[in-house]
């Protein structure tokens, strides 16, 4: 692999760090298919705190440039391009808010059809989702895929077309917020027992219940500060 980065003069603000770090991985020949450096060794050749270049890297992540991947480091998935990306991260921030006011009306409805329709399969599926989710969290992982699979279940037990298809129209944006937000310390663990109430609450049949858990779920894993500029986010 080439030379490190050059080390940044101060600390900036993490868009800052993606301009630098997909500068250097363009110069160095870098594309996809390539792993990047440690966090610590990018951290300490770019001079910033490892969390600012985890800001960075989650930045990277939702727009689809690299994988994190438990205990295989961050990948490269597409060609570094800076201004591509820097333009994707604002496009995002315009339209988060929407995002999250989507997923309080969508899937808190969709969690109260849930505890009146669900099925013996529906319930499977929903534990599946959790267990695959819990075994990520445990191992140090960040669930993001148990997460993904536990929401669809919820939306899938609802049984409602429609419903499901609005959901389909913003699962990518869903996903951006979902990878940040669990990229936050204590994070997966906190989402993982509000699954668990939400989970709990549908096998009860309890709608009032699951809708209640919904809502909190969804206001706990809203501090997304990256894409949402320090807002609330979903």
């Amino acid at each position: 692999m080439s030379s490190s980065p050059a080390p940044l003069r101060r600390n900036r603000l993490y868009e800052q760090v993606v301009r630098e770090l997909l500068t250097w991985a363009s110069a160095a020949g870098l594309g996809p298919g390539d792993r990047l450096p440690a966090e610590r060794e990018l951290a300490a050749s770019l001079g910033v705190s490892r969390a600012t270049l985890a800001q960075a890297l989650v930045a990277l992540e939702v727009t689809g440039v690299v994988a994190v991947r438990h205990g295989d480091g961050t990948v490269l998935l597409l060609p570094p391009r800076t201004e591509s990306v820097l333009a994707a991260l604002n496009a995002r921030r315009e339209d988060l808010g929407d995002v999250i006011e989507a997923r309080e009306a969508l899937e808190v409805r969709l969690a109260a059809l849930a505890a009146r329709r669900r099925t013996a399969a529906d319930l499977g599926e929903i534990d599946a989702a959790l267990a695959a989710m819990t075994a990520d969290v445990d191992t140090g992982g960040r669930g993001v895929d148990g997460d993904e699979r536990f929401h669809a279940a919820v939306t899938a037990a609802g049984h409602s077309a429609l419903l499901a298809r609005f959901m389909a129209e913003i699962s990518d944006r869903v996903r951006e917020s979902r990878i940040e937000s669990l990229a936050q310390e204590g994070r997966p663990h906190r989402s993982l027992d509000g699954h668990r109430a939400i989970a709990e609450a549908v096998r009860a049949g309890d709608e009032q219940a699951a809708a209640a858990a919904m809502a909190a779920h969804i206001r706990m894993v809203s501090d997304v500060p990256l894409l949402g500029g320090g807002q609330p986010g979903s």
